[in-house]
Parts: structure tokens; sequence; C-alpha cells
């Protein structure tokens, strides 16, 4: 008898129970396997927003490709743009498989992201106004990005590892971009060093914010408790922060930089970081699209999307030979 008939003989609550010991025994999950709602629309809604991501976030070295200060580094931005499009691209077919129940394609995923009901990272509503941005963008938010999704390598739905894997091992390629830019800034002139110091100043409350609120994990309702209880991550959110805080703020100091928070300390009796928290409602405001760059870089993507409508038409199995 195959899995899908035993499955449809079995009452909801069994199949839970099946599900949840699947995930137990570090089984992956398939995109035409049974799985909860709930697991369905948590991975819908987080790889989507992380796929979106992807592509927003290449909006703003965009910007750089034909700024870059010399040749080899426009053709460095130039191939991390391309990358993380094509990020974008995997995690959305990835996202799309799991839409199928509902009959919902990517074309719909990007209309949510036109009308406002699909967020993107916070990080991506941000200007990037000079090169020490673009390496900051690279060094610091990739390094953020690569803290979270490494936590999610052994996610336990298997396209979503999969996808991750490839992407991970790229992303590091694009932190070391980025550091390379700053290194080299940090070793040029007082004016070069000021613009990174400008760029943390700019954008650390932001990299702060990049992980989530700190939300409670003894409730069971927040949406971090339901990855964590599916076994599609391992750390919370303020976890995954600590860690960005630990490997990046050495790093920051012994550049002879500095982190703009007054209270930033190590506390050593609870082996984390104390700082000043970020503006959570300012956080709520940027990713309803009220940042500072929102409406330019939708209104950049939603013109692409359409004065590029013929390549996607000229492409569709749908459409007649001639």
């Amino acid at each position: 008898m195959s899995m899908t008939l035993s499955y449809d003989r079995l009452s909801e609550e069994e199949k839970h129970r099946r599900f949840l010991d699947r995930i137990e025994k570090g089984e992956k999950i398939e995109a035409d396997d049974w799985m909860p709602d709930d697991y369905r629309q948590t991975l819908i809604k987080l790889i989507s927003m992380h796929g979106i991501s992807e592509i927003m976030g290449a909006l703003p070295e965009k910007e750089w490709v034909p700024k870059a200060p010399s040749l080899r580094r426009k053709l460095g931005i130039m191939a991390k743009v391309q990358d993380e499009m094509g990020h974008g691209q995997l995690l959305l077919r990835v996202a799309e498989d799991l839409m199928k129940p509902y009959g919902k394609t990517r074309e719909e995923i990007m209309q949510d992201l036109f009308r406002g009901d699909l967020k993107f990272h916070n990080v991506f509503h941000m200007p990037a106004p000079t090169w020490g941005d673009a390496g900051l963008i690279g060094w610091l938010v990739d390094g953020a990005a690569i803290i979270t999704q490494t936590n999610m390598l052994k996610a336990s739905y298997g396209p979503y590892a999969r996808a991750l894997k490839r992407i991970c091992a790229e992303e590091v390629f694009h932190a070391q971009h980025g550091e390379a830019i700053i290194l080299a800034l940090a070793e040029g002139t007082d004016a070069q060093r000021a613009m990174i110091q400008d760029a943390i100043d700019r954008w650390w409350e932001s990299l702060l914010m990049f992980f989530g609120p700190a939300t409670s994990t003894t409730t069971g309702t927040s949406k971090q408790d339901i990855t964590i209880k599916y076994k599609i991550r391992t750390k919370t959110n303020e976890q995954l922060r600590q860690d960005f805080l630990d490997k990046y703020i050495p790093r920051v100091l012994s550049l002879g930089l500095t982190i703009p928070d007054e209270t930033l300390r190590y506390d050593k009796t609870e082996e984390k970081w104390v700082y000043k928290q970020p503006d959570w409602s300012e956080f709520k405001n940027i990713v309803r699209n009220n940042g500072p760059k929102s409406k330019d870089r939708l209104n950049l993507r939603i013109n692409a999307y359409e004065n590029n409508a013929w390549v996607r038409e000229a492409l569709s199995p749908d459409e007649a030979v001639v």
C-alpha cells in the first residue's frame, strides 16, 4: 500500500503525530509529502520572504555597478548582484512547489510584493549612498544572512535545506567580497576610513533589526516558535543576534572603528552582549514599505517586471510555437 493511501485513511491527529515523529528522527519532508497546514504556511511565508529579499537585496548594490571605483570592483559587485538574483529565483521555485495545493504561482508572489502583502528584509529598505555602504552590505549584512541561513541548513523541509546549501556557499564569497572592500578602505586615507565609520553609524540599528524582535519562546505562539517546533531552524532571533555580535564586534573594533552604542558591553555573568534595543516600532514601519528607499526600490522592481513581461511570455510553455 502506498504511503499516500495509508495517510488518506488516518485521522488528522494521527497524521500530525507521524509527521512529528519523522521530524524528530531527522527525516526530510519533501514537497509531495503530507504536512500540517501551519507547517506549509510557515514555510511559504519564510521562503517567499527570503526569496524576495534576495531579489530586493540586489538593488542597493546594483546602484554601484556603474559607480564602482575600478573595473575589478565593477566585475565583483556585478557577479554578486547576479548571484543574489539567482538565489531569489531558486527560492521562489521552492516556494511555488509548496503553494501548488492552493493553486498559487510565483506570479502571485510577485503581486503580493507589489501590493505590499509580502515583506522583505528591513536592511534592503535603506539607502547606500557611498562605496562604504556597498562594502558594508557584503561584509555585515551578508554576514548576518549567513548566520541566519546556516542555522537552517538542516531544516526539516528538504528542498529548502538543499537550496540553502548552495546559497550559503555563495554567500561566503559575498561576505569576503564585502570584507575586501572594507579592508581596502580601512587601509586608505582618513576620508576613506571615515566613510566606513559613517556607514556603520547609519547601518548599526538596521543590522540589529535584521534578526527580528526577541519574542518569547515559552508561549508557543510566536512565528519563531513554530519554526523551532518544526525544526526548520534551531535558534531564536536573539540567539542569532548574539552570534552576530560575538563574531563581528571584535572585527569592527580591530579596525579601529567604533560601534554607535554607548551602552554596549559584554556581560560575562550571562555570557551575552548587552546593547541598546533598536526602535522596534520603526522596524515595523520600515517593513511596511515606509523606509527611506522602500518606494523607490519597489517602483524599480515593478517597472522591471512590467518592462520584461515579453521575456516571460516568450519563455512560457503555454505560448504557441510559431
